[in-house]
């Protein structure tokens, strides 16, 4: 977008480029602070709001009127300007601030414009964005189980060793990849609605993981019984969907405004993982428990993992490290995919 610089004092602020310049000097600002600074100008003497700044600047993240206070303080350092006598930015007590100074330099057309619509394709961007970074965190969730897996078959059986671990890594690709594609349907749909709040991206993931979850488990359940007679009990499904949804939503809204995205979207992952077992959810490692008590003559054994924890098979121990791993990389797999070739982030 092709927006005016605007001067005011010795200052020349461009909203484009994202540049504070006094004189031949670039200041350093703070993003959200300089965020502040160009509503605030390009106000043009308007009162700016308190609700209007935490919904552009903040853009729905939950803080407290202090961290607009300190905003504000930074930027009359920052200008030299005072609140008791200011020449830039005046308080409007209870309500916000306005900027007082002359300005030269007229926004553009372009700038006076309404945003224009999410373009169609950005929709499918951002679906294919995520199950694609789902279907990468499957793919290596299954290759380190594969691994642990094979470690526990004999010696000689080198070439089952090579198919579990193929095995295992296209399974968890597939399941992770149909998670990912629910989870970032529904985070698409949550910013159409509303790009700004996170509790729509939130609430959209949820939704996602919900549906995509509670129709695979139903599925995978009448499958199991039609086709072998039995019922598979502790698989994922609708419930760890909504939890696993809902964090990736969450992180998704916030990957753009914190300066470790990626470190944070681990986190909620690995929180909400923990959720999924606290709650007596499986995730990844636990359904291949249950299909392993399905089918007692399977080559498949976790036990590796309850082991390192001092446990016979795969305890509640295990069952909540693995749950809290694959949440991890689950989630920062897909709000890194989303950052990368989405619009979700």
């Amino acid at each position: 977008m092709n927006r005016a610089s605007f001067h005011f004092g010795p200052f020349r602020l461009d909203p484009h480029d994202r540049r504070l310049w006094q004189g031949p000097q670039a200041m350093e600002l703070n993003a959200r602070y300089l965020d502040v600074l160009i509503l605030l100008v390009e106000a043009r003497g308007g009162l700016v709001t308190k609700e209007r700044f935490m919904e552009e600047v903040w853009r729905g993240v939950p803080v407290t009127d202090q961290a607009l206070t300190q905003a504000i303080r930074t930027l009359r350092r920052a200008l030299g300007d005072d609140a008791a006598n200011p020449r830039y930015v005046e308080t409007v007590p209870k309500y916000g601030y306005r900027f007082v100074a002359a300005l030269e330099g007229a926004p553009s057309a372009a700038m006076a414009a309404p945003a224009p619509a999410v373009p169609r394709h950005d929709f499918i961007r951002t679906v294919l964005a995520g199950t694609a970074g789902a279907a990468i965190a499957g793919a290596g969730i299954g290759l380190l189980y594969g691994f642990l897996a094979a470690a526990m078959l004999p010696a000689s059986g080198g070439g089952r060793a090579l198919s579990l671990l193929l095995v295992l890594a296209l399974v968890t690709l597939f399941a992770a990849a149909a998670a990912g594609l629910g989870i970032a349907a529904g985070i698409a749909v949550a910013e159409r609605i509303s790009p700004r709040a996170w509790y729509w991206s939130l609430a959209g993931g949820a939704l996602g993981g919900l549906l995509l979850g509670g129709f695979g488990h139903l599925v995978g359940a009448d499958a199991f019984r039609l086709l072998f007679g039995g019922v598979l009990d502790h698989f994922a499904g609708a419930g760890e969907g909504v939890i696993i949804g809902a964090v990736t939503g969450l992180a998704a809204a916030l990957a753009g405004r914190v300066r470790l995205p990626l470190m944070l979207a681990g986190a909620l992952g690995l929180a909400g993982g923990l959720a999924v077992a606290t709650g007596d959810g499986r995730m990844m490692a636990g359904s291949l428990e249950a299909l392993v008590a399905a089918f007692p003559d399977s080559h498949l054994r976790l036990d590796a993992i309850g082991a390192a924890f001092g446990e016979r098979g795969l305890g509640r121990i295990g069952l909540a490290i693995s749950a809290a791993l694959e949440g991890a990389v689950f989630v920062a797999a897909m709000v890194w995919a989303l950052r990368r070739f989405g619009r979700a982030a």
